[in-house]
């Protein structure tokens, strides 16, 4: 279902994909730096959730500024809480490379501006972009440190911007519940030599999949 979400001035182009069932649970999930909803690794993953009984919406921001781009990740977020068609008790922000920061970035604000209603459950970070290519010294963790809901970052072993030591490193000082499922060998765009694409992207949503079900089921046991 194609709908467009106001957002200042513009809109948002975004795509539910909406599981037969009436869905309890949501994910909203975005595209890197370059890119937009449509990226193959996306697309893969929303319908592998929407088979799986998640409502998924996934939506484009052309912009490169993070600020900008997680100010869009709010008001995306804001819609799918007080939507009509969809009355969720929860959702978990998801994001590729760039999308992830601003998920994070989110995650963090949202959770000091509403004291924590428990709208969102989690947040799931692909290719999460630690720090720039060969610029390990200066990471970008600021809001992973602060982040209290379960985290899941899906890693290539070889992504250039996100050094295993590194990642796990942050992770250990991370107050929230975590887990790192690294792709052995994938870089930042998570392509493995010797691998297809649709191999690399079944384990990917595997692990998604896995994760969301363990958390939702944590929360309602």
């Amino acid at each position: 279902v194609k709908v467009k979400i106001p957002f200042g001035n513009k809109y948002l182009d975004a795509i539910f994909s909406v599981p037969e069932k009436k869905p309890t649970y949501g994910v909203i999930l975005t595209h890197g730096a370059g890119g937009d909803m449509n990226f193959p690794h996306l697309v893969s993953l929303a319908a592998c959730l929407a088979s799986h009984g998640l409502l998924c919406l996934r939506f484009t921001c052309k912009g490169l500024n993070v600020a900008y781009r997680t100010k869009a990740f709010k008001t995306v977020v804001e819609y799918l809480k007080f939507s009509d068609d969809y009355q969720l008790s929860g959702v978990f922000l998801a994001g590729r490379s760039m999308g992830s920061r601003a998920a994070a970035s989110v995650v963090c604000q949202l959770s000091q501006d509403d004291d924590g209603d428990g709208f969102i459950q989690g947040l799931v970070c692909l290719s999460y972009p630690l720090h720039r290519p060969k610029l390990q010294s200066k990471l970008r963790d600021e809001d992973l440190l602060l982040i209290r809901c379960p985290v899941l970052f899906v890693s290539g072993s070889a992504d250039e911007m996100c050094e295993k030591q590194l990642l796990e490193g942050v992770v250990s000082k991370m107050k929230a519940p975590k887990k790192i499922h690294w792709i052995d060998k994938a870089n930042h765009g998570m392509s493995v030599k010797g691998r297809t694409t649709d191999d690399v992207m079944e384990e990917i949503n595997a692990q998604v999949l896995s994760w969301l079900r363990e958390n939702v089921q944590l929360e309602h046991k």
